[in-house]
This record gives C-alpha cells, sequence and structure tokens, in this order.
C-alpha cells in the first residue's frame, strides 16, 4: 500500500496520471501549432549574421511561436485547429553598420524597414476536415505611424501587431 501511495504521489508530482485515459480526457488539445521551414533562411537571420553577428539569435522565434500559439487560441472556436507554417520573417528595422563601430549592431528602426512574416496556413474542423488553407504575407507599411499601445520594451511589438491583425481577421478571412 505505501509504494502504491508513493508511485501515485511520484507520478502526480511529475504532472503524470497513473491512469492514462483520464489524464488525456484532462488535456485539451492544442487549437494551433506553429512551425519554422528552414528558420536558417530567414531574411532576419541572415541579416544579423552579416551585419550583426555578435547579436545573432534565433531566440525571437521561440518567442514568436510561443506568441502566435496562444493569441491563435484564444481567437479560434475551440472545435478547430490552426497549422502555421511560418516560411520568411523580415523583423521591423536593420542594422546600418555604416554609421560606425559602435552603432554597427544596433537596430535602426525606421518606416524603409518594415516587418514582415510570411506564412501558409490550414485550418481544420474537428474531424480534420480542411476549412481553409492558403499562403499570406503579413506585412505593416505603416508600422511607425500606428497605434502603438504594445509595450516600447517588446522588441516584437511590430511583429505581434501583424499576427494579431491576421488572428483578429477571424477564420473566415484567414
Amino acid at each position: 500500500m505505501r509504494m502504491r501511495i508513493a508511485l501515485f504521489g511520484v507520478l502526480a508530482a511529475a504532472g503524470l496520471s497513473p491512469c492514462p485515459t483520464a489524464r488525456a480526457a484532462e488535456v485539451p488539445a492544442q487549437t494551433v501549432t506553429v512551425t519554422y521551414d528552414r528558420p536558417e533562411r530567414f531574411t532576419e537571420t541572415r541579416e544579423e549574421k552579416a551585419l550583426a553577428p555578435s547579436r545573432a539569435s534565433d531566440d525571437y522565434l521561440v518567442t514568436l511561436k510561443t506568441y502566435i500559439e496562444k493569441r491563435g487560441a484564444k481567437m479560434l472556436p475551440a472545435e478547430q485547429h490552426l497549422d502555421v507554417v511560418i516560411t520568411d520573417v523580415d523583423r521591423a528595422g536593420s542594422f546600418e553598420p555604416w554609421r560606425g563601430p559602435r552603432l554597427s549592431e544596433v537596430r535602426i528602426i525606421k518606416d524603409i524597414y518594415p516587418p514582415r512574416i510570411n506564412l501558409s496556413f490550414k485550418l481544420l474542423d474537428a474531424q480534420g476536415k480542411v476549412i481553409r488553407e492558403g499562403t499570406r504575407t503579413l506585412r505593416d507599411l505603416g508600422f511607425l505611424t500606428s497605434d502603438t499601445a504594445a509595450a516600447r520594451d517588446d522588441s516584437l511589438r511590430y511583429e505581434k501587431r501583424m499576427i494579431d491583425r491576421w488572428l483578429r481577421s477571424g477564420p473566415d478571412k484567414l
């Protein structure tokens, strides 16, 4: 009896259930999944490696993935599933190495460097039937003149606003 209680305690602490079917019923299916298609070829990745090698990082990809999955889950009906494959990212701003060594690796935000995200998607119903699919190029040419209610310290605020606008368009217009 002690062994069974101890085993149950260990499983519960690990977030597991001794009865697999009970656990499966508790976990809702993920309504949005995001994957990246060859992120090493993304415009953002190539620019950072070429113009700001010490700043080159793909941490922004993790943040974008999490953001899209969470926001999409809030905006889609529970019975639908959205699969997003991001094929290119070019964040707002760019590097201008000609400004000198002190500013060569500082991202300069100007209206001539708008954010852009290329993606393909599939919107599925509860049975896995495709409701809508397609490719989109999200771009915000007026990103500096748009209302910036987002936190100024969020380095992905412009990209997140584009994603929100796309998701808010709704399942009928994705």
